[in-house]
């Protein structure tokens, strides 16, 4: 899968509008009292509205013309309590809608940020994270309006639309048909404005998307930045990626925008059509003052109607994309699922096998080609060779983060395919050169390998790895906050670099897993620390099955066996003396790193 980066355009998955909008009504059935309550308020808001017009034709025709102004403050005061109620009517909805609506988004969040931890590794890496976060925060937040005008807007609106059309037909047909005689050109203006909008918003998604994908990865290594002087450079990337995002909103909004001026034009001339057949060709002898008024009035509440629509359908066409790619992720599937009739993996003893396993990450060029080996519980196998000959292939494939093309995985003598997921990674522990550390405190950090971990527990497995002391120097010691990946640790770069591999081994200790795999864990860490550690490293390594991946050939010396890996196959195997003796692939990498140390 190639990577989609932040100067590519994310490709659109084409889905129908109307498909779209019915997933998301499905988000409104689960609040069905509220939805319903809704309704009947806007309901009572809109007989409200048609009665207005009507008033004001009974207050000039029946009261006003007749001198019954007694009758006219009791209409009045009539009117008054119905407007009223029709404004509190209003607050109440908007407040309920508001309730609704959040809770729907968050809802949508939870779901999409649920799937997207299922999903495997080739969709993470082909992708920047900031691309992710775009639909997790920004596509999901541009829901809100449409999921809240469905309600309050689409139904009321489209019923006081067809109400008001009838009213004025059964009123007057002429004046009806003069007053209307500009839906046509409207119609025909607005088919022609959405069929181009639409892909105009999805570009400014994209546009969006790349943007915030760049300013994550600028801010994720602003120290790399800043080291080198590359700010400008930077800069004037921003500058790009800003002006492309401010360009396709220009392009799309100008286009949307041209919906409000179509309508606005056809308002203008269905009110001089009505007046033009009013007084022309009915005749003011035929039409009362109040009927002129009241039409007056009933075409300002059709069109208004309208125009909330052209307002709603442009937020429509602006977030339907977004809602696409929302939905896009939620229905993007795992390459690594569970089976239908999986089993749960029993507790294991450590016994790993590959039966002639084969892997290419492309579907085209193999990373392992039949590669065959057996590994008895409590060994330590350490795995070397060249970069991309295969060795962090092999200890992805035990803990299933890839599934193989050819061949078997066992472990314990189960097929890895066979178990559960969760079953098989919850007896595994996995370090690598860069361990990740959450912002929260250290006693937070080491406790993620096990949640249930006791304070004791945390506090054995830290000095199981020599992290105990240093941690114990610190001001608040386990309850001290390290920020943002580690950042508050104190001492140099080197230093807290070995500090968060010390806190990554404690984490991984305290999860006492039945496998474990060790992948470069130690080569960011400085000699004084590795020494610090390796007694922990040998704590860590007793009494379960473990590989090493190792560029540094002198932390591997102690390995039950050594795999030499080179263009995905094994090409030697033996313990440190036994290859030093053949002097074959592994000798001549010793060698060349003894050449090296000065």
């Amino acid at each position: 899968m190639p990577f989609n980066s932040f100067k590519d355009d994310e490709k659109t998955i084409e889905v129908g509008k109307m498909a779209t909008l019915m997933r998301l009504f499905k988000y409104l059935l689960a609040y069905k009292k509220q939805i319903i309550g809704v309704l009947f308020i806007m309901g009572f808001c809109v007989v409200v509205n048609l009665l207005n017009p009507l008033i004001m034709e009974s207050a000039v025709d029946d009261y006003i013309s007749k001198g019954n102004f007694r009758g006219l403050g009791r209409l009045i005061v009539f009117a008054v309590v119905l407007n009223i109620l029709m404004v509190l009517g209003i607050k109440l909805r908007m407040y309920v809608m508001a309730k609704v609506c959040n809770s729907i988004l968050v809802t949508i969040r939870q779901e999409l940020y649920t799937h997207i931890q299922t999903l495997d590794f080739q969709f993470f890496d082909s992708r920047p994270t900031g691309k992710i976060l775009a639909r997790i925060i920004g596509d999901i937040n541009s829901l809100k309006d449409v999921l809240s005008n469905c309600v309050t807007t689409l139904i009321p609106d489209f019923i006081t639309i067809c109400a008001v059309v009838a009213i004025m037909f059964i009123k007057n047909a002429g004046l009806a048909a003069a007053s209307l005689i500009s839906l046509p050109l409207m119609a025909a203006c607005i088919w022609y404005i959405q069929t181009r909008s639409h892909k105009r918003w999805q570009i400014h998604r994209k546009k969006s998307s790349n943007l915030n994908a760049f300013v994550h990865e600028d801010l994720s290594g602003i120290r790399i930045i800043q080291s080198f002087g590359a700010e400008e450079e930077t800069m004037d990337t921003f500058r790009g990626l800003t002006k492309e995002h401010r360009d396709s909103f220009i392009h799309a909004v100008r286009l949307n925008d041209a919906i409000g001026s179509v309508i606005d034009f056809c308002w203008g001339l269905g009110t001089v059509s009505l007046y033009f057949a009013g007084i022309l060709i009915i005749g003011v002898d035929k039409v009362s003052i109040g009927t002129f008024i009241a039409f007056g009035s009933y075409i300002s509440m059709f069109w208004h109607p309208i125009m909330n629509l052209s307002n709603f359908y442009n937020q429509m066409i602006t977030n339907i994309a977004g809602a696409e790619r929302v939905f896009e992720i939620m229905d993007t599937p795992s390459a690594i699922t569970d089976r239908e009739g999986v089993k749960e993996l029993p507790p294991i003893q450590g016994k790993v096998d590959f039966d002639k396993v084969s892997f290419s990450y492309d579907g085209t060029v193999k990373v392992l080609n039949e590669v065959s080996f057996h590994i008895k519980p409590g060994e330590t196998i350490a795995l070397v060779g060249p970069t991309g000959a295969g060795k962090t292939t092999i200890v992805n494939l035990i803990s299933r983060f890839y599934d193989i093309q050819d061949g078997h995985v066992y472990i314990d003598g189960y097929d890895v395919r066979d178990v559960s997921i969760e079953s098989l990674r919850h007896q595994m522990g996995i370090m690598t050169q860069d361990n990740f550390l959450f912002s929260g405190t250290i006693k937070d950090n080491i406790r993620y390998g096990k949640l249930d971990a006791t304070d004791e527990e945390i506090i054995a497995a830290a000095k199981a790895v020599n992290a105990h002391d240093f941690i114990m120097e610190k001001p608040e010691g386990y309850n001290m906050n390290i920020g943002d990946r580690g950042g508050k640790l104190s001492g140099g770069q080197r230093q807290r670099i070995g500090q968060k591999q010390l806190l990554a081994f404690a984490r991984t200790m305290v999860s006492d897993p039945r496998i474990l795999i060790l992948d470069e864990a130690t080569s960011s860490i400085d000699t004084k620390t590795e020494l610090l550690v390796q007694s922990g490293i040998e704590s860590l390594l007793k009494g379960r099955t473990s590989f090493v991946i190792a560029h540094r050939l002198s932390t591997i010396q102690k390995a039950d066996r050594i795999f030499v890996i080179d263009n995905g196959t094994i090409v030697e195997e033996g313990n440190a003396a036994q290859l030093m003796a053949m002097k074959g692939a592994y000798y001549q990498l010793y060698m060349s790193q003894f050449k090296n140390v000065v």
